[in-house]
């Protein structure tokens, strides 16, 4: 584990030398990720005096945050209210940008993939930034249903893009997230 820590600890330094900070921070820090070029982007949480270089970069123009207050991972995923604030406030102060809470546990419910979809099935929301307090668990996860719902991917190919291994980690099969996407029914499935 040891070893596997140095090398990541390498790649960020390899990295952030030969992209810059610019790089570092909007790749790295915030586990930013194009999902599918001009339309879905995931990241991690952006600080609220960044939020607006995301949105002219990438042209923005819908924030989905899937955090919420009281998230039961309050050590990995500590959720503060104020913080949702600020992120809600920074977003309000630029010009054509909307903001949608989807407050979502690990694993999405019924009613949050709903919620999800409402936001997607619109074409004005494009491009769409997804995020979560990381950037790897929920937002990943939601990227992956993305994937299935709108390009049509296979529910384990989409579950494998949200890793480069997905073995050992929170995607893996017989973990929550892993399961979830694996037995993932899209709306075509469910409707025929």
């Amino acid at each position: 584990m040891k070893n596997w820590k140095k090398i990541v600890g390498i790649i960020i330094i390899i990295a952030a030398f030969i992209g810059g900070k610019e790089y570092y921070d909007m790749n790295i820090r915030h586990n930013f990720e194009v999902i599918t070029e001009g339309k879905v982007y995931k990241s991690g949480v952006l600080p609220p005096d960044e939020i607006a270089d995301y949105v002219k970069k990438y042209h923005i123009k819908s924030i989905v945050d899937l955090r919420f207050p009281g998230t039961a991972d309050l050590v990995n995923n500590p959720e503060i209210p104020e913080e949702l604030t600020a992120e809600k406030e920074a977003v309000e102060k630029i010009p054509g940008v909307n903001y949608f809470n989807n407050g979502s546990d690990q694993v999405p419910t019924q009613e949050n993939l709903d919620s999800f979809f409402k936001i997607m099935d619109n074409p004005a929301n494009y491009p769409v930034l997804i995020h979560c307090y990381h950037g790897v668990g929920r937002a990943e996860l939601y990227s992956a249903v993305y994937r299935i719902e709108y390009e049509g991917w296979n529910k384990d190919k989409a579950r494998e893009a949200t890793r480069a291994f997905t073995k050992f980690t929170a995607f893996d099969l017989g973990e929550p997230k892993g399961d979830f996407l694996h037995n993932y029914k899209s709306r075509k499935e469910k409707n025929k």
